[in-house]
């Protein structure tokens, strides 16, 4: 219990060394078609946020569990649980898919708890593009 318990506090430190010190880009562009327009998707949105400050890959891999659940077990359950990511995801729901790191999980809330409703949709829909 006392690893886990570290290893949460390492991985909200760790977590939180970027924030600020990247600027977002709120104005819109035009998009020429090609791979700029792919990345514009909101799947895409999700990914890279996943990837990036999001810092979900810490714990979360597309098809093995690592600290937390495989990006395809967390679709996986919420699909066939009807739940609701983008609440949990705010910090407002149970957890439904591996209640035993829920406490891990916990640590990574304020990061969550800051981005959008845009950006934890994209999140989820970038979860569910690995049911495909």
């Amino acid at each position: 219990m006392k690893k886990v318990l570290f290893l949460a506090a390492v991985l909200a430190f760790a977590s939180c060394k970027k924030e600020g010190s990247e600027p977002t880009n709120t104005t819109t562009e035009s998009v020429s078609e090609g791979e700029s327009a792919k990345a514009q998707t909101p799947e895409a949105l999700g990914k890279e946020i996943f990837e990036g400050k999001g810092n979900c890959t810490a714990c979360h891999m597309p098809d093995q569990n690592v600290i937390g659940p495989s990006i395809k077990e967390i679709a996986k359950i919420y699909k066939e649980k009807n739940g609701d990511m983008v609440t949990f995801l705010k910090g407002n729901g149970e957890p439904i898919v591996d209640p035993s790191q829920f406490a891990v999980m916990k640590t990574n809330f304020p990061i969550t708890q800051a981005m959008s409703d845009e950006e934890l949709k994209a999140i989820e829909m970038y979860i569910y593009s690995h049911l495909k």
